[in-house]
């Protein structure tokens, strides 16, 4: 998930007829390769055209004020098809995922599993007995609450009975910074910058549902998921018959550090079901309140709450759960996965270095994986996995440099190319793009924060060429759908490109 712009009123972008020329004269005096204007207007030669019509999409009047950055080349030729501001420094949002996820095919590889274990420190002759249960986490970010069902069943298998300790979180092969460099204060408690912990379940979140009462001035009605003592529920939203006056509005009393979920506001009777995942606070012990109460289920008696500690290294372990980096990486990429993207920059470093991973040392690591396609890493800035810091600086130049280099890397491109949401199909993309050349084609992956939109992948034209793009657009006020609008059009035009003298070639 990504942070997504706060609503706006709707602005018209329509500009003076001066000005909108104005518009054109610049971009066309700056776009690399394009042909002059000719009184005929748009240019005969399928290439030049190509770069016409895009000029046209870049010319709206929505870029007065913001910035854009494109660049298109072709993989079959190495020629640069389209060329706009490309070595431009713009913060990339979510297309830092294209960074992180390539990197961790390359540094971690294809047979990666993402390990989650259960030890004692101490077990009695029969078995049924230990002092304390470590539930250790090795950055498995999609686990959810049926894996640790799973867990507590194999440790009951073992013939554990009873814990006369607790339930102790190990969270040891991470560092102790659980929030991104460079992300606002004010991003918790929303779902898409959930703590970063290597014990993380159900991506950190408590799932809110929220309904109205059978009348007017009764108490909504609110549930959680999973339930667990580990969340309290402060319902203080009312029913009402008239006009809403309060918005209903669901977050956490994150300022005070407390795993209580507030609903305040109002809800209309008979009005449609409220559904909101809220992060929560200190996600390890959420973790293991939830393994304790799968144990305690089957009938395992635990004597102490949830803490945090690191397991002996005499500890014995009784169960494990692993999960294959592919899906892990489909997921990242497929709905921007935030967390899966830091938590991948953390394993990147633990793999290459040593536990504790860290942010950092994965930022170098992937420093050093750029490095290897002749990127130069003093060019641009990385300052977290998943894009949601404003502190990225990332070229399209670069990020082309990127998709390219992957696209040679014969054992991991599939993958890579897999996991990338496809237009008018799946991920991030689904809805966008339909009826147009790029439906079931385009694969890309997207980016949105404040005031950015990204959106860079791979395409092929109507010859079957193969082409890579990098598209982002920064620095407005204006609804994000407008861009997007503008990225979708020069996706259709790319997907929709066709030159004499190629010899089509059938699409995936």
């Amino acid at each position: 998930m990504l942070k997504t712009e706060p609503n706006h009123p709707r602005l018209s972008h329509r500009s003076s007829s001066v000005a909108a020329c104005l518009s054109v004269v610049l971009l066309t005096g700056c776009l690399s390769g394009c042909a002059s204007l000719q009184s005929g207007g748009r240019p005969s030669n399928p290439l030049e055209a190509l770069r016409y019509d895009i000029g046209q999409v870049l010319a709206d009047s929505i870029f007065i004020p913001s910035q854009a950055s494109v660049k298109v080349v072709s993989l079959d030729t190495k020629e640069v098809l389209f060329e706009h501001n490309s070595k431009l420094l713009m913060r990339p949002a979510s297309n830092m995922k294209l960074l992180t996820s390539s990197a961790s095919l390359s540094v971690l590889g294809l047979q990666h599993q993402f390990k989650t274990a259960v030890l004692a420190d101490s077990l009695s002759n029969d078995g049924s007995l230990c002092t304390n249960l470590f539930l250790k986490g090795y950055g498995d970010p999609d686990l959810v609450s049926t894996d640790l069902d799973s867990l507590a069943f194999l440790v009951q298998q073992h013939g554990l009975k009873s814990v006369t300790g607790g339930i102790v979180a190990d969270i040891s092969y991470y560092d102790d910074i659980s929030w991104g460099y460079g992300w606002n204060w004010d991003d918790e408690p929303y779902s898409y910058a959930a703590f970063i912990s290597p014990l993380s379940v159900n991506d950190n979140c408590i799932a809110v549902t929220v309904t109205p009462g059978d009348s007017s001035g009764k108490a909504v009605n609110v549930s959680i998921h999973p339930a667990s003592s580990y969340i309290t529920v402060l319902n203080k939203a009312t029913t009402v018959t008239d006009s809403v006056v309060h918005p209903l509005v669901v977050s956490r009393l994150f300022k005070e550090h407390l795993n209580t979920v507030i609903v305040e506001g109002e809800m209309k009777q008979g009005g449609r079901t409220i559904e909101r995942q809220i992060s929560v606070w200190k996600p390890e012990l959420y973790a293991a309140t939830l393994f304790q109460e799968a144990l305690e289920r089957r009938g395992i008696s635990v004597g102490a709450k949830p803490a945090v500690g690191t397991a002996p290294q005499t500890s014995r372990e009784l169960a494990s759960y692993s999960r294959n980096i592919v899906p892990v990486l489909v997921n990242l990429n497929k709905v921007s996965d935030n967390l899966s993207a830091e938590m991948m920059l953390k394993t990147i470093s633990a793999v290459t270095d040593k536990a504790p991973g860290s942010a950092q040392g994965g930022v170098y690591a992937v420093h050093r994986f750029l490095s290897t396609f002749g990127i130069d890493t003093t060019t641009y800035q990385l300052a977290d996995g998943s894009g949601l810091s404003f502190y990225n600086l990332l070229s399209a130049e670069m990020i082309i440099q990127l998709l390219q280099g992957m696209a040679q890397q014969k054992e991991l491109f599939p993958t890579f190319l897999q996991s990338l949401p496809i237009a008018g199909v799946d991920g991030t993309i689904r809805t966008r793009m339909r009826q147009t050349p790029a439906q079931g084609n385009l694969r890309a992956k997207t980016g949105t924060i404040n005031g950015v939109s990204s959106l860079s992948g791979y395409v092929q034209t109507l010859d079957g060429e193969k082409l890579a793009f990098a598209m982002t657009m920064q620095n407005f006020t204006l609804p994000t759908r407008l861009y997007q609008r503008a990225q979708d059009k020069i996706g259709a035009l790319l997907a929709g490109f066709s030159r004499p003298g190629r010899t089509a070639s059938p699409r995936p």
